[in-house]
């Protein structure tokens, strides 16, 4: 047992090692946060802004108090991008296959279950190391405009982290099950990094899109994942806002900015958006087991196969 937990861990530490070490491929990764901050900075901010100042009408809001909000709305966009798109590029799954040193693997004496293994645990470690430090530059960034988080929030904002990289980690290593080509990885890298942002709301609210795009999101478990970013980081601004502002107003904004989300017209709670996330993150990880074993089997039993034709 021991000794299969010390290849669990070399293997995972060369699967992370790999991932940071090919710059183009931590590139990639990063493509969609890189391009929310570009947008941040060049329109959104003003965007967002003129939309509360819209909803508000002659009342008045400290500009920290739309900095903070705005800030918060960035990285919570930036963060549920970023635990799926750096899920899908930091896996090293397939670049084993395509160097052929899966073949190596297959001979040397470790479980096909550790190596299967030893993938999922870079990969997540791989995107929470990415996410943790863009969490801690959003911090920063929200301590110089306005900081309106709680230790409940971040604790919040965390236990969401661990839980989407980990959805976003297993459903990456189910599709790359079945990839061996540089171009099918390069492709869904880029795929995801390009559309994910939009079906998750990072580049607009989901309640400005149209019912028939919402009824569709509605059913992918990673809007489940930003809308609970939403309210970590927007909750303290909000209930600062709800000091000045009538509560009906407060709503208002919350409803247009994602904060609360309904499943085909029924509200639903934090916790229950909880459990969708954890409930289809427990699937996943049961299909993943599910078609490692299968592959295994079917390893096994090529080799006896090839082992009778030789005798």
């Amino acid at each position: 047992m021991n000794t299969e937990l010390k290849k669990l861990h070399y293997l995972t530490l060369r699967n992370i090692k790999l991932y940071f070490k090919d710059k183009m491929t931590f590139f990639v990764s990063l493509i969609t946060p890189i391009i929310l901050l570009v947008l941040f900075i060049t329109f959104l901010k003003s965007t967002y802004t003129n939309s509360i100042l819209s909803i508000i009408g002659d009342y008045q809001l400290d500009e920290k108090l739309i900095n903070a909000f705005t800030g918060g709305w960035l990285f919570s966009s930036v963060l549920s991008v970023s635990c799926i798109t750096v899920a899908f590029c930091s896996g090293m799954m397939v670049l084993d296959k395509i160097n052929k040193s899966h073949i190596d693997f297959m001979v040397a004496p470790i479980k096909k279950s550790t190596i299967q293994i030893s993938y999922v645990l870079s990969n997540l470690f791989s995107t929470l190391i990415v996410c943790l430090v863009l969490l801690i530059i959003g911090i920063i960034y929200l301590c110089v405009v306005g900081f309106y988080l709680s230790f409940v929030d971040i604790l919040l904002i965390l236990i969401n982290i661990f839980l989407t990289s980990l959805f976003g980690t297993l459903l990456a290593n189910i599709i790359w099950s079945f990839t061996n080509s540089q171009g099918v990885l390069s492709g869904v890298c880029t795929f995801v990094s390009a559309l994910y942002g939009f079906i998750c709301g990072a580049y607009m609210p989901i309640n400005s899109m149209g019912e028939g795009m919402q009824n569709f999101t509605s059913l992918l478990a990673g809007t489940y994942s930003t809308i609970l970013f939403r309210q970590s980081f927007l909750n303290g601004t909000l209930n600062e806002m709800g000091k000045t502002l009538p509560n009906e107003m407060v709503e208002g904004i919350a409803d247009g900015f994602d904060c609360n989300f309904s499943f085909f017209g029924y509200e639903l709670s934090t916790l229950t958006m909880y459990f969708i996330l954890i409930g289809v993150t427990l699937i996943l990880f049961t299909t993943l087991i599910l078609i490692t074993k299968i592959k295994s089997k079917k390893h096994i039993h090529k080799n006896n196969k090839a082992k009778n034709n030789l005798n």
